[in-house]
C-alpha cells in the first residue's frame, strides 16, 4: 500500500524531473529508447506538426523491454511512428545504445555519418527522465541547443497508465539518484537539486523505494 505522504513526495520529485521547456522547431527530434511507446508518439507528433524534419530513435533492449520489444526499442518506436503517419524515410534508427550517454553519443555519430547538420535537438524521453536526458545531452553534445520534452501528463495519470505505481516511484527515485551522483562521474552536467526534493528522495528511499537505485 502506498501512503499519501509517499505519493506527495513522488509528485514533488515528478515535477522536478520535468524541465518545462516549450517545444519548438529543431534540427532533429531524438526519441530515447525505453519501455514507454509514448516517447515515439510524442516524437511523431513533433514531426507531424513540423517541429522537426527528421526523427532518430535510439535504443537496444533492457531487462524491462527485451520481452515486449524483442526487435529493439528503437525499431519498435519507428514502427509506432510510421503507424501514426511519419514516413519511414524520415526516421533513422540507432539500435545499439544501452544507456542515456550512449543514446546521445551514438545518435551524434549517426547524424554526422548521415551528414545532417544539427544545431538543436528536440529531446524526447519519459516524463520523469526529462531532466536527466537534458543534463546528459548537455554533457555529451554541448554545442547544440537542447529542448527537453515528453508526454504532457501528470504523475497520477502516468501512474494509472503504467498500472504499477510502486514501480513508477522506484523509477522516479532512481532517476533522481543519478542526477545527484552522475555529474561527479562525468556522465552529465551538474544541476541544483532543491532541498525539498532531496528530502522527499531520502524519505522515499527510507520507505523502501529502492529497486532502481544504483548499487552502493
Amino acid at each position: 500500500m502506498i501512503s499519501e505522504s509517499d505519493r506527495d513526495d513522488a509528485r514533488l520529485i515528478w515535477e522536478f524531473h520535468r524541465m518545462g521547456h516549450e517545444p519548438k522547431r529543431c534540427s532533429v527530434a531524438v526519441g530515447l529508447g525505453s519501455h514507454d511507446l509514448g516517447v515515439a508518439e510524442v516524437a511523431a507528433d513533433f514531426y507531424l506538426r513540423g517541429l522537426a524534419p527528421l526523427i532518430v530513435f535510439t535504443g537496444a533492449t533492457s531487462r524491462t523491454t527485451v520481452d515486449r520489444m524483442p526487435r529493439g526499442e528503437a525499431e519498435h518506436y519507428k514502427e509506432r511512428a510510421v503507424e501514426l503517419g511519419v514516413p519511414a524515410s524520415r526516421v533513422l534508427v540507432e539500435p545499439d545504445a544501452r544507456n542515456t550517454g550512449e543514446n546521445l553519443r551514438f545518435t551524434r555519430q549517426l547524424l554526422s555519418d548521415a551528414e545532417v547538420t544539427v544545431t538543436s535537438l528536440l529531446l524526447v524521453s519519459k516524463p520523469y527522465e526529462e531532466r536527466r536526458a537534458y543534463a546528459t545531452a548537455r554533457q555529451e553534445w554541448p554545442d547544440v541547443e537542447i529542448v527537453s520534452a515528453s508526454t504532457p501528463i501528470s504523475y497520477d495519470e502516468y501512474a494509472r497508465s503504467i498500472g504499477d505505481e510502486r514501480l513508477v516511484i522506484d523509477m522516479l527515485v532512481g532517476a533522481l539518484q543519478r542526477l545527484l551522483v552522475y555529474p561527479e562521474q562525468g556522465f552529465m552536467i551538474h544541476q541544483d537539486v532543491p532541498e525539498s526534493v532531496r528530502a522527499a528522495y531520502k524519505r522515499l528511499v527510507k520507505a523502501g523505494y529502492t529497486t532502481r537505485l544504483l548499487p552502493s
